[in-house]
């Protein structure tokens, strides 16, 4: 550690922080799913995965496949495009396959979209292969910024500042706004809600597709610096399940500050000790199911 110059401790927990953003943005969508619909997805990171491959396609290949070598659809148009095409499919699962689970445990529901993120994985590996693709982030962004202890990439700035912009704007919709009260009540009591004429169903359906857009916005954001491949979702997954984990099931600010939170330590372990980097998240995890099993914003039963 002492052989570590300030700057570059600051840098890695710069990159950490980074890192904490994608945890924070997927772990908030799962978090708002399982706690207003009681639902363990797990094609979360099969719905980022396919965000990602939407962004690339737009950009390179809707062009040739059209016959217009010209024709992308840049980046900012893929960042409301592809999120909200993921959103429709996710409505589309949850309208034909979860919905007729939702009075069953939840293993059901881990099970089936277990399997369904299997499909979708098997389906993009088939087509498009292992190999990763790059993504070039959008001309305004490129290039370097200098922070004053490093130079970091603009995108990178501009990732963390709308991740955190979106976090905060998803957490003050479901816990200050009226919306969000009859998005919990309709969970609670959903008899009660419709007696005041409000279609529950649309409602969850909704909901659940807010959820899901959620993972596709940090699919698209993560593009430019991750490789897209169809495993990228799955191995992100873990770490976020995790995160849900500790910060409490069903606790949207939960998500938000724990995920930012191991961002930061996964960035200070490589610091101080790069070879628990890996697995330092899922030790606080172990221990906060041993000190806390509701997670650290988690109600007790």
């Amino acid at each position: 550690m002492s052989d570590i110059t300030l700057q570059a401790f600051m840098a890695q927990l710069t990159i950490g922080l980074i890192g904490g953003c994608f945890y924070a943005m997927l772990s908030m969508g799962l978090a708002i799913i399982f706690g207003l619909l009681n639902i363990i997805n797990f094609t979360h990171g099969a719905q980022f995965m396919m965000a990602a491959f939407l962004a690339w396609i737009g950009l390179t290949q809707v062009g040739p496949w059209l016959g217009q070598p010209d024709l992308q659809v840049n980046f900012w148009l893929a960042l409301v495009l592809a999120p909200a095409l993921v959103a429709v499919f996710g409505m589309a699962i949850e309208r034909t396959l979860l919905r007729r689970l939702y009075h069953l445990d939840h293993l059901y529901g881990l099970l089936l979209t277990f399997g369904v993120a299997l499909v979708m994985e098997g389906g993009f590996r088939y087509v498009f292969g292992v190999s990763g693709q790059g993504y070039e982030p959008p001309e305004i962004l490129q290039g370097p910024v200098d922070v004053g202890f490093m130079l970091l990439p603009k995108y990178r700035v501009f990732v963390v500042a709308a991740s955190l912009l979106i976090c905060l704007a998803t957490w003050y919709l479901f816990e200050r706004t009226k919306l969000g009260a009859y998005l919990r009540a309709g969970t609670e009591n959903p008899r009660l809600l419709q007696a005041f004429g409000i279609n529950v169903p649309v409602m969850i359906t909704l909901t659940y597709g807010f959820g899901v857009a959620l993972a596709g916005i940090a699919g698209v954001l993560a593009a430019p610096i991750m490789q897209i491949t169809p495993l990228m979702g799955g191995s992100l997954l873990n770490i976020v399940f995790a995160v849900v984990v500790i910060g409490g099931l069903g606790s949207i600010l939960g998500a938000m500050l724990t995920g930012l939170g191991l961002g930061l330590i996964e960035g200070l372990t490589k610091v101080v000790y790069p070879e628990a980097s890996t697995v330092v998240v899922f030790v606080i995890m172990a221990l906060a199911l041993l000190l806390r099993p509701a997670g650290l914003f988690g109600r007790e039963a």
